[in-house]
Parts: structure tokens; C-alpha cells; sequence
């Protein structure tokens, strides 16, 4: 941790008597590793002549700094310095390898200045932790020097599989020629030979042809086993690295290394991959950007897509963004005319596409009186009962667990701990309840409201689901792919598997029926993005299933019809079209920008009051708050929280809104990393958190 003499932010300044500095460029600026807003800039240090040779832009330092040593990277070489003050020598250099790149040090400094964040953080994503054995594997072979195109790679992929997509065979004759094309694609099917990761991998080999490198970024594991499959199909082993934290450390920096060294030429992987050193970049591909997993966990909290579309901008690369749906944020870039989209006509769309019936609808309604209430309406138990005779059928739920949630048999209410306010839940049939947050049983509940002492399932989970459809559908086998236990595939043959939303296996020839339950649960979460993160959901499992010409049919058990029915229709883009006029209408992402501060109000209001100083005059920010983030009424206060009434609203933690037009973003998060930086070097105030554009604030 870093010491209080940091605060001060200024490297050693005594004058400084030490060996004799290098001959040419003496001068090596550092950015250190520091998470400290204030010391979010480089800083200039003496290169002593002995380290003349090694300590080159890109590798990784010790220096002093306030009497510590810290870690960092040099950035460049200079000839002078504008310090003012007599330099400290740089103290060791680490590893002679250059890790940190020109490109991606530009890189990470714009999407700093996009989130309001400091380029430490963003490297920290961008630069995985060293592995020394690696870099001396590296550098005693001598490897720096560039790989020329293996012959193989022109004409070996089957770009055959674009042909049903409008402007699909052009965007692949522009990616071979060299150009650098901007598309929004909407795929078909998840599955079989002409799925998306098909073409995916012939998008990077027509670029590949070309002689440029390529970028693809999945939300996790089981997209990047059949992204990695196909791309074996069509490249070489030894031109494609993966990069994700699920592989270890040492098999990850060992790729990182070999993109570095130009020995791979396509990196594929997980959020991290965004950042890869892939030389003479070619194309950039996002697969999926709705899925929350494309938002990096620490700050500056980058989105995956932003870091993509930034980076195509930066380098001249081609762009493409995929998916089976389309996020408000690509139809906004459509509109705009930056990217062109790539769909399937409707022709195609009636001979791929599976059946899709929605239960709440007048027609099934007529047939069924009690589809609306019942949780598996005799549609979708029909449909699942032919559909078992033909293949498996797919059974989308809301939820993980046994019964995830508990309310009350006489008033309704939801069944809370006595110890933390958590809800109660079920793991399994003779379970007794216990809470979903702090594991707490509670074998004596009482109700808070009516005093009642049982308890009825609120909401059935994935477990009690597949429960339910073993007893219903005797003799076949039930699958469940739910919380840690989540499959990637299931075989072809007939069987029932329930899968909680985004966990949904893939069947090798699709699935013969889905039946996609609890969509009113999903719709109705307190959420802007509810009905679009749904609609996505329902496409993505939609995309596993037949088409209706082999008898693949999809069954909604849900009432919004606008949701609905851009599934009936297979119309993605007229939703994401909708939706983005609406939030256009009432001026909420992805039509502005939105910032979050979060943290004890005093400190809240503090830094709002500097920011309202701090942006350009004549600009006022729009917001809304400082308002409560928890609330604690009718409930016992958690343990550990102030009980004085003064002490505890000074304590609350508080979120204060901005909205920020387009034109006025870079001003205004400007202005927020200044007083960020500034708040953090006088200890003006307490720390608070900032985002920009978080998806589950609104």
C-alpha cells in the first residue's frame, strides 16, 4: 500500500549524485503504477548509462518515489526534462522486454480520458502480470522480429456462409483488400456450421489474407471454445492466441508474449483481449456487447465495445460488431451512419428462423384460459412433448437455485433474515430456509408484517423447474446448466434442459423446441434496460433452435407485446430502433452519457459542488440526487451501521446522477478527472466512486 508521503506527489527532488547518465536521450519518462488520481501523469527520471541499452520505451522499472519504490513503465526517451529540479535515477529495470506498446499506451490514455479514470487501472487490464521464465524463454531465442504471413491463410475459409446477409459478401471483399469497413451484423443461428462463430472466423481469415492481424472479444468460456474451434478450421494453431484468466497466468502472459513478438497474429479471448499487442491491426471484432461480462469489474469500469470502437478509430482497422440481437448503442451507431449493418433479408429470415408462439396472445388465450397464470401453459407442454421426439428441447428460466425467493403464506410478503434483511430461499426439497446472502438458517421465522410463521415458494429456480418436468415427462433424461454448473453443450438426443438465462447450452444440430418461461419476471426488473437485456436473451436462446422448416418452434410464456413481438417477427434492429427513440425522447443513455458519483453524502456533495465549479462556463450538467442507495426503513439496521440519527445520514451511502450530451463528454470528464486528482492530493474530502456510462444505474 502506498504510503502518506505519496499524497505529496513528487518523485525524490534532493539533489541526487549517482552514476553517470546515458550519453543520448537521458531522460526516461515513467508512468508509475499507481491507482492515485493524482498521480495519474508521467513523471521524469535519469537513465544511468549502465541502463542505456535496456531501459527502452515499453519495459517495465523500478524507481524511487518519496523514498519507496514503485513499479512503472517508460513511456519514451528525451533529450531534456521540464521538471525544474535535479532528476533521480531510474533504479532498475525490470525486464528489457518492451510489454507496454506506442499503441496501446495511446490506447489506454484515451480510454482513461473516455471514463474519467487513471491509465494505471486501464493497463492493469491491458498488461497481464509478468511471468519471468516466459520472458527468458523469449528473449535467450531472440524472437523479436516479425512472422511473415503463413501462404495458407488466402482462400482456406468458406466465405459462402455471408451470402444470405445483405452487404455481407462486400464487407468480406473490403476486409480482403485492405480496407477498413464498419459493420453491425445480426446472426441467424447460434449453432451447425453456418453459426456465428463461422462467420467470425471467415471475417478474420479474409483479413488475414490480407496480411493484417485481428481482435475478437467474447463474453466467456464457451463462446471462446467455439470461436477457438472454428478459427481452427480456417487458420493455422500457432497464428491464433487466446487471452483469458481462466487459462492461469503463465499460459496467458506466454500468448501475450508471442502476439508482442509477432509470432501469433489473431487474439481471441475474454475482456483483457480488447488490449492484445496484435501487430499491423486489420479487425476488430465484438461478439455479444449486450452481456454484462464485456464491462470490466475494476475501474475505470471500460466496456468492451468502447474499448473496440476506439481502438479501430485509433489504428484504422476494420470494426465489427456481432451479435444474434442489436443494443440500443449499435443501433445508435447505425443511425448515425458510422457502421452498416448486415442482415438477412426477410426470405432468409422465413427459411432459417424457427416458429415462435407467444401463450399470452388472444388466439392461445381462447384455447387456454389458464396460460396466463400457469407457469408451463398447455402450449409450451405440447411443444415440449413433440418436440422430445425429435431432439432436446431447451427451458429458459429466470433463475438459479431450488426456490431462490420466500414470501409469506398469509400476507405475501417477502421472507427476510432477521439478521441482514436478505431474502430467505431454498436450496432443495428438505432444505430448511436459510439467506441467499449471509447463508444464516432460519428454522423459527416469523413474519414482520402479519406475524405468520410458513412459507410458500415465491419464484421456482432452475432445480425445482427441472424437478417439475422430470415428473411430467417421465422417461427422459433433464438437464439442468444453472450458477457454477453450466455446460457449454449437450448431445443431440432427446432430453429436457432447463438453463437459467445465458447459460443455455448449444446442441450440436439445434434444438428441436424452447419454451422460454418467467418472461414477465425479467420485463418487470426495476431497470431501463429490462426489456431490451430480455429481448437479447430470448434471441440468443431463440438462435439455438431448428428452423421451422425442420419443425423448430419457440414458445413465450410473457404479456408485453412489444417485447414479444419483436421476437415473433425476428425483427432486432425495429426494437433497438424503438427503444433508441424513446430514451432520444426522454434524453437517457444511449442518447447521453451517464456518470455516477457514489459514496457518504458529505463527500458526494463535495465533489459535486467542485465539478459544478470546475466544467467550462456556460455548460450546466443536468443531474438527479444526491439520493439513497439502500434503505434501511421498516428494517433492522445491518451490523456494524451507525444508530445516531445524524451520524447515520451522514454515513449513507448516496448516488448523484449526470447526464451528459455527446458534445459536452469531454469537457465535462475532463473536468472530473481533474477533481478526482485534486480531492485526492489536498485529502479534501473522502474517496467516492465514478462511473460512466454503468448499466445497472438507471
Amino acid at each position: 500500500m502506498l504510503q502518506p508521503s505519496l499524497l505529496q506527489g513528487f518523485p525524490d527532488t534532493a539533489p541526487v549524485t549517482g552514476p553517470p547518465l546515458a550519453a543520448g536521450n537521458p531522460v526516461a519518462r515513467v508512468l508509475l503504477e499507481s491507482s492515485l488520481p493524482h498521480l495519474d501523469r508521467p513523471f521524469d527520471y535519469g537513465v544511468p548509462a549502465e541502463l542505456d541499452d535496456s531501459a527502452v520505451p515499453g519495459v517495465r522499472v523500478k524507481v524511487k518515489f518519496n523514498g519507496q519504490e514503485l513499479n512503472g513503465y517508460v513511456l519514451e526517451r528525451r533529450e531534456d526534462s521540464d521538471a525544474g529540479h535535479p532528476l533521480t535515477p531510474l533504479h532498475k529495470v525490470v525486464s528489457p522486454l518492451p510489454v507496454l506498446t506506442a499503441g496501446i499506451a495511446a490506447l489506454a490514455s484515451t480510454i482513461a480520458a473516455r471514463y474519467a479514470g487513471s491509465v494505471s487501472d486501464v493497463l492493469r487490464t491491458a498488461i497481464p502480470p509478468r511471468v519471468a521464465r516466459i520472458e527468458k524463454e523469449v528473449l535467450s531465442a531472440d524472437l523479436e522480429v516479425d512472422i511473415p504471413t503463413p501462404p495458407e491463410l488466402s482462400g482456406t475459409s468458406d466465405h459462402g456462409v455471408w451470402a444470405p446477409y445483405s452487404n455481407g459478401p462486400a464487407f468480406l471483399q473490403h476486409l480482403g483488400a485492405g480496407a477498413s469497413p464498419k459493420a453491425v451484423l445480426t446472426a441467424l443461428q447460434g449453432y451447425g456450421p453456418e453459426g456465428w462463430p463461422a462467420l467470425i472466423a471467415s471475417a478474420v481469415s479474409a483479413v488475414r489474407a490480407s496480411g493484417r492481424g485481428a481482435v475478437v472479444v467474447v463474453p466467456d468460456y464457451r463462446d471462446l471454445e467455439q470461436l477457438e474451434a472454428a478459427l481452427a478450421k480456417v487458420l493455422p494453431a500457432d497464428d491464433v492466441a487466446r487471452l483469458t484468466a481462466d487459462d492461469g497466468q503463465t499460459p496467458r502472459y506466454r500468448n501475450f508474449v508471442r502476439l508482442l513478438t509477432g509470432q501469433a497474429r489473431v487474439a481471441i479471448g475474454t475482456r483483457s483481449a480488447a488490449y492484445a499487442p496484435v501487430r499491423d491491426l486489420g479487425l476488430v471484432v465484438c461478439w455479444d456487447d449486450g452481456d454484462d461480462l464485456h464491462i470490466e469489474q475494476r475501474g475505470p469500469y471500460a466496456h468492451t465495445r468502447e474499448v473496440l470502437l476506439l481502438r479501430a478509430e485509433q489504428e484504422n482497422a476494420a470494426c465489427l460488431m456481432a451479435s444474434h440481437n442489436r443494443s440500443t448503442e449499435l443501433q445508435r451507431l447505425v443511425e448515425l451512419g458510422w457502421a452498416v449493418p448486415l442482415e438477412a433479408p426477410r426470405t432468409v429470415l422465413r427459411a432459417v428462423a424457427p416458429r415462435v408462439l407467444n401463450t399470452a396472445d388472444s388466439f392461445e388465450q381462447e384455447r387456454d384460459p389458464l396460460a396466463r397464470i400457469a407457469r408451463l401453459p398447455g402450449a409450451a407442454w405440447r411443444a415440449a412433448k413433440e418436440g422430445l421426439e425429435r431432439g432436446p428441447v431447451l427451458v429458459q428460466v429466470a433463475r438459479a437455485g431450488y426456490a431462490p425467493s420466500l414470501v409469506c403464506e398469509t400476507c405475501r410478503e417477502l421472507a427476510r433474515c432477521t439478521t441482514c434483511q436478505g431474502p430467505l430461499a431454498l436450496s432443495g426439497t428438505s432444505a430448511i430456509p436459510a439467506c441467499r446472502w449471509c447463508s444464516t438458517p432460519a428454522p423459527q421465522w416469523r413474519c414482520h408484517h402479519c406475524g405468520g410463521t410458513r412459507l410458500r415458494r415465491g419464484a421456482a429456480g432452475a432445480l425445482r423447474t427441472a424437478e417439475e418436468l422430470g415428473r411430467a415427462f417421465p422417461g427422459y433424461s433433464v438437464i439442468t446448466s444453472s450458477g457454477e454448473h453450466v455446460r457449454a453443450a449437450v448431445p443431440d438426443a432427446p432430453a429436457l434442459v432447463v438453463a437459467t438465462v445465458g447459460a443455455e447450452p448449444v446442441a450440436p444440430n439445434g434444438y428441436a423446441a424452447a419454451l422460454l418461461l418467467d418472461g414477465n419476471s425479467l420485463l418487470r426488473r426495476e431497470n431501463l434496460r429490462a426489456g431490451e437485456d430480455t429481448v437479447r436473451r430470448w434471441f440468443n436462446a431463440a438462435a439455438l433452435v431448428q428452423p421451422a422448416t425442420r419443425g423448430g418452434l419457440v414458445v413465450i410464456t410473457a404479456d408485453d407485446t412489444t417485447a414479444t413481438g419483436a421476437l415473433l417477427r425476428w425483427d432486432a434492429a425495429g426494437y433497438a430502433s424503438r427503444e433508441l427513440a424513446l430514451r432520444k425522447e426522454l434524453q437517457l443513455p444511449p442518447a447521453v452519457r451517464v456518470a455516477s458519483v457514489t459514496g457518504p453524502r458529505a463527500d458526494v456533495e463535495r465533489f459535486s459542488a467542485s465539478l459544478e465549479a470546475a466544467v467550462p462556463v456556460g455548460k450546466k450538467l443536468r443531474s438527479v440526487g444526491p439520493a439513497p442507495v439502500h434503505s434501511y426503513a421498516g428494517a433492522a439496521m445491518p451490523a456494524g451501521e451507525p444508530t445516531n440519527a445524524v451520524t447515520r445520514e451522514a454515513a449513507a451511502e448516496v448516488r448523484t446522477l449526470y447526464f451528459i450530451p455527446y458534445a459536452d463528454a469531454a469537457d465535462t470528464t475532463k473536468a472530473m478527472r481533474s477533481v478526482k486528482a485534486s480531492n485526492a492530493a489536498k485529502r479534501a474530502s473522502g474517496p467516492v466512486q465514478l462511473r460512466l456510462d454503468g448499466v445497472d444505474v438507471l
